[in-house]
């Protein structure tokens, strides 16, 4: 009787067992197919979760870089337009010097051209001075400040530093967001130090009658201003090829983000048409051992024991 009771106990145990782990097995396929995750634990694949974790790490790193690039393109983006500005200045005031190197332009039109000359004064000054979206200084380097300063005399002195800001856009990208605005506003003449501030300031001084000669003023000022577009134009170019270098960042970052997006699903999404016929049979084979149970639990053999 003592074996007999023993393998009846370990039959419905044995039974049991097979019918919580299908019970079991159910619930975890209707989890992944509600979920859409393959993974609920590491311990359920190991190489999969590890696979998975380093994506997530990747990912966020990528989430700086890529905020990193937008704020890098902004930047260039307003850098670009400030320098279109002084450009149009410089050849305007090209346009204004020629006009009053002519002998024929009396004392009345220089005046007038000086006037001009001053408003596009103000203006340069503030252009040189714009600020990013976020308010950062466009050509002051990485100092906090204004990039020029103007003492009670009218000189504009240069008062941010050499260094560009490198920002940091994908693995060993980094692009400066700036210009030093030395790089754009100072040059030489004739091997003088000077800058565009000083070219239009003198310009403006000998059309206001500062000059003798304000006619050789004039086309000597030509010079001047050329190399100040000049200087402009090549700082157009610089800020012109990081943007497009960013741009083609972003488009290898989309391309990226979408490599991990799929090595992600691979990894760790669940196989919808192989889990449902994994459930469909699970569900089979539950049914099938919940029949078989009932049926060989309730023999007359079970009943007499």
């Amino acid at each position: 009787m003592s074996f007999v009771s023993n393998s009846t106990g370990a039959f419905f145990e044995r039974s049991l067992g097979q019918m919580g782990n299908l019970r079991a097995s159910l619930e975890k396929l209707q989890a992944q197919i509600a979920t859409g995750e393959r993974i609920s634990r590491g311990s359920e694949d190991p190489a999969a979760a590890a696979r998975l974790r380093a994506l997530e790490r990747r990912e966020r790193l990528a989430a700086v870089e890529e905020d990193n690039a937008v704020k890098l393109a902004q930047d260039l983006t307003s850098g670009s337009i400030q320098l279109a500005g002084v450009t149009a200045i410089l050849q305007r005031a090209r346009e204004l010097a020629i006009q009053a190197a002519n002998d024929t332009t009396g004392p009345e039109g220089r005046a007038i051209i000086a006037q001009e000359l001053s408003q596009m004064e103000e203006e340069l000054f503030t252009r040189a001075n714009g600020v990013t979206l976020t308010g950062e200084p466009l050509f002051a380097g990485t100092a906090g400040g204004p990039a020029f300063t103007r003492d009670a005399s009218g000189n504009v002195t240069y008062a941010g530093n050499t260094e560009e800001g490198a920002v940091t856009i994908a693995p060993g990208t980094d692009i400066a967001r700036g210009l030093d605005g030395r790089q754009v506003f100072e040059f030489d003449l004739a091997g003088v130090p000077s800058s565009t501030f000083a070219v239009l300031g003198a310009l403006a001084d000998a059309m206001n009658g500062g000059s003798p000669d304000p006619a050789g003023a004039a086309r000597a000022a030509i010079d001047g201003l050329d190399t100040a577009l000049e200087s402009a134009t090549r700082g157009t170019t610089i800020l012109g090829t990081r943007l497009a270098w960013v741009e083609t960042v972003r488009d290898n970052q989309v391309e990226q983000e979408i490599l991990r997006a799929e090595q992600a699903s691979e990894a760790g999404d669940t196989d919808l048409g192989e889990a449902i016929a994994r459930l469909q049979q699970t569900l089979t084979a539950l049914e099938a051992s919940q029949e078989s149970f009932t049926r060989v639990s309730s023999l007359t053999l079970f009943d007499a024991l």
